[in-house]
This record gives structure tokens, sequence and C-alpha cells, in this order.
């Protein structure tokens, strides 16, 4: 059920046998849901933290105006909010962009992984620290790359992020979003989003067609980019 939890997990660091059972024992209450559904509202207090299976969850925040402004996308393996673990609270909330199954973690669980698996610990400290750095590459799009780039990079980094947990077949993956979720996670409008998206079709670098995304010219989408993926921390090391 978790696969692709341990596959994100060993891609940067190893597990033991005894240390896998334990994440396997933490876990709580499967539960499915549809697309567009709130799961987690920003100041409710929480008990446990929500790891994802299958689907994609975002991280948003709403202003005054309607506009939403998504943070950061989840993808199957992801936890989605394990910092509530020592916040009890979230001060965003997360949704469903497609339907989406996940499994439910007990922070009293987690507590008795923190008391019992220094090296676990790490490792999801270290994951944390993994969400903390894809913020802040969000944060330099929003501010600072072209639209062009800014899609671009969210194509590199899912491309990325989706075949570490065996999501990409060769240069090809699924995105079931709309242009509308795609300019909530951008900072642009749908309209200007239509423009990029078939810029860099004509271009000849990706092409983006009823929810599949196909890399055509991957050194040129990274070019666009300036995609340098260090901050997704990649290699394996102890921690």
């Amino acid at each position: 059920m978790i696969e692709r939890h341990l596959m994100k997990i060993r891609a940067r660091d190893t597990l033991s046998a005894e240390e896998e059972q334990a994440i396997r024992g933490a876990l709580g209450e499967v539960r499915t849901h549809p697309a567009g559904r709130t799961i987690i509202r920003a100041h409710e207090e929480l008990s446990e933290s929500t790891l994802l299976l299958d689907g994609i969850l975002a991280r948003f925040k709403d202003l005054r105006s309607g506009q939403r402004q998504v943070t950061e996308l989840h993808v199957a393996g992801d936890f989605a909010d394990l910092h509530s673990f020592t916040l009890k609270r979230l001060d965003h909330d997360i949704m469903t962009l497609t339907p989406c199954r996940i499994v439910t973690v007990p922070h009293d669980n987690l507590r008795r992984i923190t008391e019992a698996h220094p090296h676990l610990t790490r490792v999801y400290w270290f994951a944390t620290n993994l969400d903390a750095a894809v913020h802040r590459e969000w944060e330099v799009s929003l501010g600072r790359r072209t639209a062009i780039a800014r899609m671009a990079h969210l194509f590199c980094e899912l491309h990325v992020r989706l075949g570490i947990v065996g999501l990409v077949e060769g240069n090809r993956y699924q995105l079931d979003l709309t242009q509308l979720e795609l300019s909530e996670c951008l900072g642009l409008t749908s309209v200007h989003v239509n423009r990029v998206l078939r810029e860099l079709r004509e271009q000849g670098a990706v092409e983006f067609r009823s929810g599949r995304v196909t890399i055509r010219d991957r050194a040129l989408l990274e070019r666009i980019a300036e995609f340098n993926p260090s901050y997704l921390y990649l290699e394996q090391r102890a921690r």
C-alpha cells in the first residue's frame, strides 16, 4: 500500500526491515476522496498526518477576492502535512486536485517512531526540509521567473518527482490538472497559461494534452526553465 512512499525514501536513504515495519505499523485509516475536496482546513486542530497513496493534492491559500494560490503539489508517496505532527494545525488548506486515496498516520504513532527509531526521525525531518526546499523554488518561480520558465520548471520538477515513485513512462506522465489549476500553481491567468502552453508546444519542448505531459525535448525544456534538480536532494546518503 505504501510502496511509493518507501520508494521515495529509498531514493535518498536506506531503510532496515525493522524500520519499514515500524512505518507500516504506524498507518491508520485508508480514505478515498473525489477531486476538488478540501480535506484539511487551516487552523483545525490535527491529531494525524496524511500520506498520499494515489492522486494529486495541493496546499493552497485563498484571498477574500476568491483568488487562490497553490503553494505546492503533492504526488503519490508524499506526506502532505507531516509538519502538522509538531505544529498541530496548519496555516493553509489542503485539497484534492484529482481523485485521491490517502492513509492517515496518527501523531501518537509518529511520536512512538521518534522515541524508538532515531534514524527514521531523521528521515522524516529530512522530508520536511525537502518540502521547504520545494517551497523556496516555487517562490523563485512566482517572484522572478518568466511565465514560460515557470511552466517549464513545473513540468521538469514533476518529471523528476513522479519518476522517483515509478509514475513516468519515458518522457510522459499523467497530470490531470485543468489550465485553471495550473494558473493557480503558477500565479498566472488561465488565458496566459493557454498561451504559454502553446508557445512551449510550438518550440518543440513539451506538449500538454488531455491531462498528459509529453516532453519532446528535455534539454530544451530544462534550458527554458533554468532547471537544476539539486534542490530535490536526489543523492542517496545516510541521514
